[in-house]
This record gives C-alpha cells, sequence and structure tokens, in this order.
C-alpha cells in the first residue's frame, strides 16, 4: 500500500510507479505531491554522480538563495516585462546542451526521468519549443542552505505566453542524486498566489505570513527519490542539516513539466 504525508484535503503519497493519474492529480491539485522511494538505485547513482565533477556550475543569486546549478532557468532570462532574452538565453542553453553531453554522465538521469514519466503518461514527454527551437530540460542545483518562501508559475513568469504549446497546468519534478542525513526536506503549503499576497513581498520571496494557517506538508528528500508536486502551490526547500565538518549536501536534477490542452506532456527548466 502506498504511504501518504497529509493534511486535510491536501496530500503526498509514495508509490511504487507513477500512473498517468497520479500526473493528473498533481498537476491539478488533486494531490500536492507524488513521490517514486527510491527509484534510481544506489549502484546507478554512483555512476550518475561519479561525472558530476565534470559539470561546470555556477553560484546563482546569493542574496535569494544559496544555491551552486548547472544549466539555465528560463526565469532567470525574463525581462521585468515578462519577455524573454533570447540573446543571453540561447547561447547559454546550447552550451549546457553540449557540456551535458560531454561529462558522459551514464546512465542520463534526465532521460531516464522522462522516459519514466512517458511510460506514466502513455505517450512520449517531449521538450517544450519557443519559436520552434527546443528549450533546454534538465538543470541540476544543489541547494544546502535552504530556500525562501515562493511558487512558480510559468503563466505569471510570461503573462503573454512563452512556449509554442499552450500550458494549462504545470508540475515539478526532482530525482536526488545525493542526500543529508537530516533536513533537505521540501515543505508545501496548500495556497496559490493572488494579488494580495504582493503586501508579503520580500524581493526574491515572501514572508512566512502570506501561508499562515494554510494546510503544510514536508516531504523529506530519500536518496534516488523522483518526487513530483505542484508549483504552483508556495513552497520552499528546508535547510540540511548541520551534519559533520563538511556539512550535508542535497543535489537534484530539476525541471517543469506542463500539461498542454491537447493532452501532451512538455519539458523545460
Amino acid at each position: 500500500m502506498p504511504s501518504t504525508a497529509r493534511g486535510p484535503n491536501f496530500s503526498a503519497v509514495d508509490v511504487s510507479a507513477f500512473s498517468r493519474q497520479h500526473i493528473l492529480d498533481v498537476a491539478e491539485g488533486g494531490l500536492a505531491a507524488a513521490r517514486i522511494p527510491g527509484f534510481f538505485g544506489r549502484a546507478t547513482l554512483e555512476r550518475m554522480t561519479a561525472a558530476l565533477h565534470r559539470l561546470p556550475t555556477v553560484d546563482y543569486y546569493p542574496q535569494r538563495v544559496a544555491m551552486t546549478r548547472f544549466g539555465p532557468a528560463l526565469n532567470d532570462y525574463r525581462t521585468p516585462q515578462g519577455v524573454l532574452q533570447a540573446d543571453r538565453y540561447w547561447p547559454d542553453a546550447e552550451a549546457a546542451e553540449r557540456t551535458w553531453r560531454e561529462a558522459g554522465m551514464e546512465p542520463d538521469p534526465v532521460l531516464e526521468s522522462l522516459d519514466m514519466l512517458g511510460r506514466a503518461w502513455g505517450e512520449k514527454v517531449t521538450t517544450a519549443t519557443i519559436g520552434g527551437r527546443p528549450a533546454f530540460v534538465g538543470m541540476m542545483r544543489e541547494i544546502n542552505a535552504g530556500t525562501l518562501l515562493h511558487y512558480d508559475d510559468i503563466h505569471l513568469e510570461y503573462p503573454d505566453g512563452l512556449f509554442d504549446q499552450e500550458i494549462v497546468s504545470e508540475l515539478t519534478y526532482n530525482a536526488y542524486l545525493v542526500v543529508p542525513e537530516d533536513g533537505g526536506g521540501t515543505r508545501l503549503w496548500q495556497h496559490r498566489w493572488e494579488a494580495a499576497d504582493d503586501a508579503h513581498r520580500q524581493r526574491y520571496g515572501y514572508d512566512p505570513r502570506v501561508v499562515d494557517g494554510c494546510r503544510n506538508l514536508t516531504i523529506r528528500p530519500g536518496l534516488g527519490d523522483a518526487l513530483l508536486f505542484n508549483p504552483n502551490h508556495y513552497h520552499r526547500v528546508l535547510p540540511n542539516g548541520p551534519g559533520g565538518p563538511g556539512g550535508q549536501r542535497r543535489i537534484t536534477v530539476t525541471f517543469f513539466l506542463g500539461l498542454t490542452p491537447a493532452g501532451d506532456l512538455v519539458a523545460w527548466s
């Protein structure tokens, strides 16, 4: 039987494999999250992480979150008017694709994840396109100190649209390649952005008062877990525990999924 973490009418379920219904339920808000514990086995993870040192990483917005990252995220190439800075994004996306291939990560956690999600959905997951060009998929992030409270919503980030495909619902996928001994959980609140929330905006995130009284749950990361959740809900990553002298690490492969009116799933980072 699957195990669950839940608040009233707001739950996360552990399953042996995702189904089409799990994906729909997360996309539509019937489930806060669904997780496959240990989707990647330990031997597979060891082969994957052996190539991590070959990926160049950058420190990302230390004023927002202490993060080390490989690969571009579309939200970081957005003008204040919600328009893609294409002259910056495409060279970075192409360079990241090339570097990822050259790193020789085998098996490839992005392809393995997309294949698994396609089997669950019943159709191949394709890459979202912008003017006919495929977006980058498969950002790798190391977050050890947690994040600010925030939400992700492609409709609010790019209100005039971005992709060639229309997106009606959005999901986040995380695969945990390295996890801390304690801490590092994902906490979700049953609340989506509304205009009044911006009174609690703190530049790159939100004051926790914005979710006062809202149902919430925390999903602790497990080694090799595959997690789907709805990023339109406010959420944050909790800090890792102190660990030993070298601290603890939390490394994920992350991308978004979008459901189209035609019933297709498309991916981007």
